[in-house]
């Protein structure tokens, strides 16, 4: 049995006034790619798919180029004043070299899954149209002027999503005999056509983003989670305290470095620093660099932070292991805790501090200084 031609409508043309922005929310970043971007690649890289169209607005074309110059794909199609005017626009397009089935989805579902896109292929091979969907789990209240007056059954009601898929020629014929119909989606239309509309399972993740919060969730979905590592140490030398994870502790002695020389603080940058491979303390701080001479170690965290939140990361978790004999770090754990979420602007319970000894053994065991390893754990 040959395979059918399945081309792919991806819906882009809108203008996405509910999200706010500079600009549509297609074009808004998900990563390092643009919302519409990973729609089209959904469709690109799925095998069964044999061609891929954007239908994009007029005012658009750069925003499209710029969003889709790694993709090989034809140029968009130009949509109109509506929705199903810019889905007729690209239906009127495609039956140039007209496929057997077309899929219309909406490029503001990025997240949708490759496995659900062939759950409606093989739908269309008994129906005319098939749409994948989620049965409403929520209780529904229709309401006016703010009150509640009816309760509405659930029973049998679904939350409709994309791909909606459709026998080429029955959908084209559709668009044509209501244009103008102003219908919410294009199983209404063909609803309105008179065919039968099959149902496949639908997936959670195929959300459409309309909120900032759809954006959010979105974005911490296909967050990269990395963890990066840190080790330092220090030498004991004269003084009266030392600095430990941002708290001073008093001590019989110091520990000798070119800033204050808190070993916590800077294994924990390397950590950072490291998640997002942006080298260590010592190419952003030189030990030479008299800049830095006595400088608190906040400082040096603090600025790992801001790279990371420049390239759009959040931490997620950090932890130091402090590896002493003396001074004791239990009484001070908590004030720790409490200065490393102050400098990096988390809640205590992401910052965790431990110590450990060395049984004696080693520059630790002779109280010849201390060392700390740390590690932070990032979404980026």
């Amino acid at each position: 049995m040959t395979e059918p031609r399945v081309a792919a409508l991806v819906m882009a043309a809108g203008r996405g006034q509910r999200l706010g922005g500079d600009a549509p929310k297609q074009y808004l970043l998900l990563g390092e790619r643009t919302a519409l971007a990973r729609s089209l690649s959904l469709f690109a890289a799925h095998p069964r798919i044999t061609s891929v169209h954007a239908v994009v607005h007029a005012d658009d074309r750069e925003r499209y180029a710029a969003a889709t110059a790694s993709l090989d794909l034809p140029p968009p199609i130009v949509g109109g004043a509506t929705r199903q005017e810019s889905v007729r626009r690209g239906l009127e397009h495609l039956a140039l070299d007209p496929p057997d089935l077309v899929l219309v989805h909406d490029a503001a579902r990025p997240l949708t899954p490759g496995a659900m896109v062939g759950r409606v292929i093989d739908a269309l091979v008994g129906h005319e149209a098939a749409i994948p969907a989620l049965a409403v789990a929520d209780t529904l209240k229709q309401a006016s002027g703010g009150r509640v007056v009816a309760t509405v059954p659930r029973a049998g009601l679904f939350r409709a999503q994309t791909p909606q898929g459709f026998r080429f020629a029955a959908i084209l014929d559709a668009h044509r005999r209501f244009a103008g119909a102003e219908l919410t989606d294009d199983a209404a239309l063909a609803e309105a056509a008179g065919l039968p509309v099959a149902l496949v399972p639908g997936d959670e993740a195929a959300f459409k983003i309309t909120t900032g919060d759809d954006l959010d969730r979105a974005r911490r979905l296909i967050a990269e989670t990395r963890i990066g590592t840190g080790f330092d140490v220090h030498r004991f030398g004269p003084g009266d305290h030392v600095w430990l994870c941002g708290v001073k502790v008093p001590h019989d002695r110091g520990l000798i470095g070119h800033s204050d020389a808190d070993v916590g603080l800077h294994a924990l940058t390397d950590a950072i620093l490291g998640a997002i491979g942006a080298g260590d303390i010592g190419q952003h701080f030189p030990p030479g660099d008299p800049q830095w001479k006595g400088a608190a170690s906040g400082r040096f965290l603090r600025h790992a932070a801001d790279l990371l939140g420049e390239r759009g990361g959040r931490l997620v978790h950090v932890d130091v292991t402090v590896i002493c004999e003396r001074p004791k770090v239990g009484p001070h754990r908590d004030a720790m805790r409490a200065a490393i979420a102050e400098i990096l602007g988390i809640g205590a319970d992401r910052a965790s501090v431990k110590a450990t000894t060395t049984e004696g053994l080693g520059f630790a065991g002779r109280r010849e200084g201390i060392a700390a390893q740390a590690a932070a754990t990032i979404a980026l």
